[in-house]
């Protein structure tokens, strides 16, 4: 039951920083104008991924100081996620081998 859990906790950090990734991706084409925005299928699809992400950037936000035009929130999350997988990773080991 717990391994599954941890199983699920894992999974949905992972696909947020594909999320993460992705985001950051598109916001360089869009920056470079790569990507119209124009478009009302790619304006709603960055839309989506701001609703998504900017309540997890947020505090982060407060916390960083100003760099200009660079945010580094996304860079900050995506650590802070893989510190976390890394720790389920390693609670779920624990779990496996009997230790609890």
């Amino acid at each position: 039951m717990l391994l599954s859990l941890i199983g699920i906790v894992d999974l949905l950090l992972k696909v947020l920083s594909y999320i993460i990734i992705a985001q950051a991706i598109l916001s360089w084409l869009v920056a470079f104008n790569v990507i119209n925005t124009h478009n009302d299928f790619m304006r709603s699809f960055l839309r989506a991924l701001d609703r998504m992400t900017d309540p997890i950037y947020r505090p982060i936000r407060r916390i960083l100081p100003d760099f200009g035009g660079i945010d580094f929130s996304p860079i900050v999350v995506l650590l802070l996620i893989y510190i976390a997988r890394m720790l389920l990773q390693g609670v779920a080991l624990d779990v496996m081998s009997g230790y609890q």
